[in-house]
């Protein structure tokens, strides 16, 4: 079958991220001897630099690997929590039932650098200088800045001008908003880039140094730079002005940690993803629902296997809104979630018309918590729109005009190390840079509810419940494929197509990747206003009309998104011989993957 590109083969090790330059940096990481894990932290450094609207150093990463040497597979946590200020009789103090979208109040900790380096300093083999240089260099000395950045920063020029001005002198460092194609710099990043590796110094050994700029960073002048920051009150998504929560001391308290992966099996693979602080285990969900409706024997090009992906994504991403949060604070059933007896009870609810209803499931002891959970559901006002104002997400039915809105990366190396991350958060769009440091916060606590008693509720200390969902997939028990894609609510239901097609369809990557998408708004989204669009479901016109139609003559709500618009999905799979395979989407002309 004719593909887009050509599905990367080799032996020696593949990338495929959300950038070209990206992928062609962890690529020669891997060619100047560093394993999986250095070319991982290599790429994903860079990325804060050339993809600056979708995600930053101040952001979050969810990590997902495999490590050949001692046979773990893991999940590296890099999500920060809320601040100690941050409590839902503050904000409700304030005057609000939402946590904005945007500006200083919504930061959480931030937590991608030091989970980048605790990756780099227990699995990674190189010195952090020489892993940080590639995303140095471009910050120094320029990149061709992406058509898609060019427009999220020209969006919010008056608010650089006139809101926040701290970003001015890099964001719109010509006078005006920068230009797509044209070189563009940070050279304030790279400063602070360079000075924490002068405080990691070059006494002691490789973890040594790591640790060094670990507490410069969390411990010293950027801790010390971010709370002095947070102090005054700048305009954020509420209309008003008001101060940040998060302090030196909030940075001084965090640190990335390691988990073990929630699991599912599926037709001879077991699939891995986050706890329930990310909507991962709702893709486990997913699976488990669709091979109890016998997903197995269904054409994956026709109207039925769309309709029956479609009911079933509405039923476990209600579930999603009924249980999911931190679970160190709230008790999720996530083993009774992923149960072979819950798919069965659910399955029934699967009919030949499409639903409009959300419903989750009530299991026993939580009836109060779900009928709280589902008072909060709020319906979309345009729901030609259905736009909010916090992450830049796919924008839904403007895909084209707001691409993307997180990235991804995907490393495996000849040794069978594996690397699947996420990062996102930190874009100057959403709120104002950090003067001296050159990089804006994080306002992941948007996705925090100010009703109390519920699942995701905001309480200090805790992480909010994220749409960052990598993956790592076993075939049988080998570790064998990493993937992921940027796309906020939308990232699984697009990895669950992609899994779907390579496991049941057998199709290769590249093919998988290349066949039409689509996916459901029918539930809240995660981000501010927190809208549900019941019914609707987006559908790239490459479906043809024949589905389309079909689609909508089951009481679908079909917006027909253009051609080559949904997500910007990666992955790479290490076949039982060892030979390495890699693929990118085309669509929005950014992801490549590469190898030999």
């Amino acid at each position: 079958m004719f593909t887009t590109r050509p599905e990367i083969s080799g032996t020696f090790g593949v990338v495929a991220s959300t950038h070209w330059i990206v992928s062609q940096v962890a690529m020669g990481i891997l060619e100047r001897g560093g394993n999986a894990f250095d070319a991982a932290v290599a790429g994903g450094f860079t990325l804060q630099v050339v993809e600056p609207h979708l995600c930053g150093p101040a952001g979050e990463v969810p990590i997902l690997f495999h490590d050949s040497r001692s046979d773990e597979i893991g999940v590296l946590c890099g999500q920060g929590v809320a601040p100690a200020a941050a409590t839902i009789d503050h904000f409700r103090g304030l005057g609000l039932d939402m946590v904005p979208g945007s500006g200083l109040i919504a930061a959480v900790v931030p937590a991608s650098f030091d989970a980048w380096l605790t990756l780099l300093r227990n699995h990674g083999t190189m010195e952090l200088a020489d892993v940080m240089a590639p995303a140095i260099g471009y910050a120094q000395n320029g990149h061709p800045l992406l058509p898609g950045a060019a427009r999220a920063i020209a969006d919010v020029e008056q608010a650089l001008r006139h809101e926040w001005p701290s970003g001015a002198d890099i964001w719109l460092a010509g006078g005006g908003a920068p230009v797509a194609g044209k070189l563009f710099r940070n050279p304030v990043l790279a400063a602070t880039w360079q000075r924490l590796l002068a405080e990691a110094g070059t006494q002691g050994n490789r973890e040594a140094r790591i640790d060094r700029a670990r507490h410069a960073w969390s411990q010293g002048f950027v801790a010390e730079a971010i709370d002095q920051f947070t102090r005054s009150p700048l305009m954020d998504a509420s209309g008003a002005r008001h101060a940040g929560l998060l302090t030196g001391e909030d940075m001084a308290r965090w640190q990335a940690r390691y988990e073990a992966p929630v699991t599912a099996d599926f037709h001879g693979w077991t699939v891995c993803k986050t706890a329930s602080w990310g909507q991962g285990p709702v893709l486990l969900q997913m699976l488990r629902l669709l091979d109890a409706a016998g997903i197995d024997r269904v054409d994956p090009g026709s109207a039925d296997f769309v309709h029956l992906v479609l009911e079933a994504t509405k039923l476990c991403s209600a579930d999603r809104e009924a249980y999911y949060g931190d679970p160190d604070f709230v008790e999720v059933p996530v083993q009774a979630l992923l149960s072979d007896g819950y798919a069965r009870d659910r399955v029934g609810l699967i009919g030949t018309q499409a639903s409009h209803v959300l419903r989750p499931g009530v299991l026993p002891g939580f009836a109060e918590q779900v009928a709280r959970g589902m008072a909060q559901v709020r319906l979309a006002g345009d729901q030609a729109a259905g736009l909010g104002i916090g992450e830049p997400t796919m924008m839904h039915l403007k895909s084209t005009l707001k691409p993307g809105d997180t990235v991804h990366i995907d490393v495996i190396d000849r040794h069978g190390n594996m690397v699947s991350a996420t990062p996102s958060g930190g874009w100057p769009q959403s709120s104002p840079t950090v003067p001296g440091l050159g990089f804006a916060l994080n306002t992941r606590a948007q996705m925090f509810w100010l009703e109390p008693g519920l699942p995701g509720s905001l309480a200090p200390g805790k992480r909010p419940r994220t749409t960052l969902t990598p993956t790592l997939a076993l075939h049988e028990g080998r570790p064998a494929l990493v993937c992921g894609t940027p796309g906020g609510d939308q990232q699984d239901q697009w990895q669950l197509v992609l899994l779907l097609r390579r496991i049941l369809g057998k199709m290769g990557l590249q093919q998988a990747l290349d066949q039409p998408l689509f996916h459901s708004l029918h539930f809240p989204s995660s981000f501010y206003p927190r809208e549900a669009m019941p019914g609707v479901a987006v559908v790239e016109e490459s479906y043809g009309a024949g589905i389309i139609d079909d689609l909508r003559a089951r009481g679908h709500d079909i917006r027909v998104a253009p051609a080559w618009s949904a997500g910007r999905l990666t992955v790479a799979e290490r076949s039982a011989d060892g030979v390495l395979h890699a693929a990118a989407t085309p669509r929005l002309m950014q992801a490549y993957a590469v190898g030999r």
